[in-house]
């Protein structure tokens, strides 16, 4: 291998092979090549790449490594500091997130893939008013970002900004018609407020893009149950659990953004006797892939 030939060509040179072993108190200076800048910074961004690999394949405890490694050799680039601060986010390392993708923002103020990240980063802090102004920012500089507006409603919803939040949610549709999520938020909403055969319309319309979302299947399931049309409700219902079984946890219901009047239906509607009959024969059963879950909130 070249680099092989190249160290041992350089140990050669330098007498180490040949030399006879030193004296008491004599020190042996190894030979220290002189490092390239550019090299480095190079050998980092390709760390970063190999970061990102691990990612996509779900090896978080490989790729975070490499970051590190990568944010020391290509310490001025903001790339390297961007994925780190990613992975800690993703790895629920949010305050170290936080805190390097502030670094990475210090390197490049414009960038707004950084913003869109902190914002998503103090969303799940709880810091919703801090996530709406970082995403706010990032929309500034890069309007047209689906995932973004709509981590931008779930920050105004939070914040019992309701229309707020529908506007940022319809935006995220106008960009991307496919995106079933928004859809399903907005119908959140509208359930809350009362109109419950918009927001049935909302989850079908969910549906209709994806029949293998759990979400809006129940969400259906348990608005058509409260209107009296039960054994609709309760075959939806199964279908959304056999997909997905988490969503017959309330308090996972609760971080998904379901509101109060929503679960107090969800919860009468689950403990019927045959949702209960229903929630037994799909915990007996083998278990399945999960269903896609939305875009974090």
């Amino acid at each position: 291998m070249p680099k092989l030939n190249w160290l041992i060509s350089v140990l050669a040179c330098a007498g180490v092979w040949s030399a006879t072993l030193p004296a008491m108190g004599q020190a042996l200076v190894p030979y220290t090549p002189e490092l390239n800048a550019e090299q480095l910074e190079q050998q980092g961004l390709a760390l970063a790449e190999e970061a990102i690999q691990l990612v996509r394949f779900q090896q978080y405890e490989l790729a975070l490594p490499r970051a590190k490694l990568a944010t020391q050799l290509a310490s001025e680039r903001y790339e390297t500091w961007f994925i780190l601060g990613s992975l800690y986010v993703q790895q629920q390392e949010l305050d170290e997130g936080i805190k390097v993708l502030q670094k990475a923002l210090s390197l490049a103020p414009e960038e707004a893939g950084i913003k869109f990240t902190l914002g998503n980063a103090y969303f799940q802090k709880g810091d919703y008013a801090a996530a709406a102004t970082e995403i706010e920012q990032g929309l500034k500089m890069k309007p047209d970002v689906p995932a973004a507006l709509f981590d931008l409603g779930n920050a105004y919803l939070k914040l019992g900004k309701s229309s707020e939040a529908i506007e940022s949610y319809e935006k995220a549709i106008a960009q991307e018609k496919t995106f079933w999520p928004a859809l399903n938020n907005i119908g959140l909403i509208e359930y809350e407020q009362g109109n419950v055969d918009g927001a049935i319309q909302r989850w079908q319309a969910a549906i209709a893009i994806d029949d293998k979302q759990a979400e809006p299947k129940l969400a259906v399931a348990v608005a058509l149950y409260a209107q009296g049309k039960q054994e609709e409700g309760l075959k939806l219902a199964e279908e959304a659990l056999s997909l997905d079984g988490r969503y017959a946890d309330l308090e996972f219901l609760k971080e998904n953004l379901w509101g109060e009047r929503l679960i107090a239906d969800t919860k009468t509607f689950l403990a019927t006797p045959k949702m209960q009959a229903v929630l037994a024969n799909i915990q007996t059963q083998p278990a399945q892939t999960e269903g896609q879950q939305a875009p974090a909130p």
